[in-house]
């Protein structure tokens, strides 16, 4: 959706409530991890392109913050994974995957901004086995959109946003963007002649 051909319908987060909730997010990963013998941590964050591994990358950070602890951080392009990369309209912009570490028997978390289908969530995991084989993957969003055509969910959310056809959630950062936040919107009407 082109920035001209939508309006806005709500600001669902400001910056402050991004941090928020990323800060919250990062609690949760690490409720649910216990460093292994030896001071190695099995844990490994990596960030889906484009929103979701800037989101990783805050997330390492507030971990390091709150537990001295300085988790691997990657990330993966999906794109080439999709199952719909041959009936999509537009050009492929193919991003980075960079995970510098073995994925095998690693605790994984999956990092994207949106989950809607959860297509994008299923091409991940395929492009992620493909670098090797995981003891367990998490998957994490900032936002769930609840239209999912596969059975997957996300592990940790950072808020549920029920939408109707016609409306997207755009997830903006500072890092890309020329704003921050959390916008829920439509397509602008044009009216025929």
């Amino acid at each position: 959706m082109d920035v001209n051909d939508v309006i806005i319908k709500a600001q669902l987060m400001d910056e402050r409530d991004l941090d928020r909730t990323l800060t919250r997010m990062a609690r949760q990963i690490m409720e649910h991890y216990e460093p292994e013998v030896g001071g190695k941590h099995p844990l490994a964050l990596i960030g889906m392109q484009t929103r979701g591994v800037f989101l990783a990358q805050r997330l390492q950070t507030k971990i390091m913050e709150a537990e001295d602890t300085v988790l691997p951080l990657g990330a993966l392009d999906v794109t080439m994974y999709r199952d719909d990369i041959h009936r999509r309209n537009r050009l492929h912009t193919l991003g980075v995957t960079d995970v510098p570490f073995d994925v095998s028997d690693r605790q994984v978390v999956l990092i994207d901004d949106v989950l809607y289908t959860g297509r994008t969530a299923r091409a991940a995991m395929d492009a992620l086995i493909d670098l090797g084989r995981p003891a367990r993957i998490r998957f994490l969003v900032m936002i769930d959109r609840e239209h999912h055509e596969l059975p997957i969910r996300a592990d940790m959310v950072g808020r549920t946003v029920p939408t109707i056809v016609g409306e997207e959630i755009q997830v903006r950062l500072h890092e890309i963007d020329d704003r921050e936040g959390v916008w829920l919107v439509g397509r602008q009407e044009i009216s025929g002649c």
